[in-house]
């Protein structure tokens, strides 16, 4: 990503959303109303000038993908009782925006580069809304700055429950970041969580035509785990209590029954994991 744009693949996972919402047949995965509204009167269009590569079966398989991870944290935030909701990397997440009435005594921090962010901070204007009291945004460059020194500015004290999304970042980063990332969440608080996901090894030619699509963007792939790996990596900086939404227990919570539009994936690289 250059320094002075707004990241190319959060549009992407915005478009993949929004699309989600009227491409796919209710009950949705992950009901989002405000995804489309978001990206403004040409929303739709830009959806609609792709539509073959959006019905694809990568292009379901990657939609759902997205729509999942989503809901499958805000699943956990919601069970967590969580007192601070921290997005790193929130791009156009829109859940601040469409907050239930459980979230309103949420402390919510945005964390993202400037360029994002400003582009996000942008279009909420452009719908009319109003930017919500418990929300902050940190417009971060990470290259310049890192992830603990944002959240000791945030003055959070030892006993609050911070719950951390990390969606579709980790892969961006290499090791060594991904454990600086990591190590300022668990020692952010006594009491911490992070949803995460994670790339995994190619498999197939899906995995590779992702790959080189983000690197053309300009956002290559770094890292990728195993899930073993994840599991260790996560233990070692204390995030000791893990789930990981596999594909069975993804077709017991979300897929049952089936969804029409959207199937079970067959790997997910998804995973919630807590300190206590």
């Amino acid at each position: 990503m250059l320094e002075q744009e707004a990241s190319k693949t959060a549009l992407g996972v915005a478009l993949m959303r929004a699309a989600h919402q009227f491409l796919d047949s209710p009950p949705l995965l992950f009901e989002d109303p405000l995804a489309l509204p978001l990206l403004g009167p040409d929303g739709e269009k830009m959806i609609r000038a792709h539509i073959d590569r959006h019905q694809t079966v990568y292009g379901r398989g990657l939609r759902c993908h997205v729509c999942l991870r989503s809901r499958f944290t805000e699943d956990r935030l919601r069970q967590a009782g969580a007192d601070r909701y921290v997005l790193v990397g929130a791009g156009l997440d829109t859940f601040a925006l469409r907050q239930p009435d459980w979230a309103k005594s949420l402390h919510i921090l945005e964390i993202d580069h400037p360029a994002t962010q400003a582009k996000k901070r942008e279009a909420i204007a452009k719908a009319g809304w109003k930017e919500p009291e418990n929300l902050t945004f940190a417009a971060v460059d990470f290259t310049r700055v890192s992830l603990s020194d944002v959240l000791k500015r945030q003055q959070i004290a030892p006993h609050e429950k911070v719950f951390f999304s990390w969606l579709g970042v980790t892969m961006y980063l290499t090791e060594t970041e991904i454990d600086a990332s990591l190590g300022a969440m668990a020692h952010v608080s006594d009491h911490a969580s992070v949803s995460l996901t994670f790339k995994q090894p190619d498999r197939g030619q899906g995995d590779k035509a992702m790959r080189e699509l983000v690197a053309a963007l300009g956002e290559a792939f770094v890292s990728v785990f195993t899930p073993d790996e994840m599991a260790a990596k996560l233990a070692a900086h204390g995030f000791v209590n893990q789930e990981f939404l596999t594909p069975e227990r993804a077709t017991t919570e979300y897929f049952t029954p089936p969804r029409s539009d959207v199937s079970v994936p067959r790997r997910s690289g998804i995973v919630y994991a807590a300190t206590i």
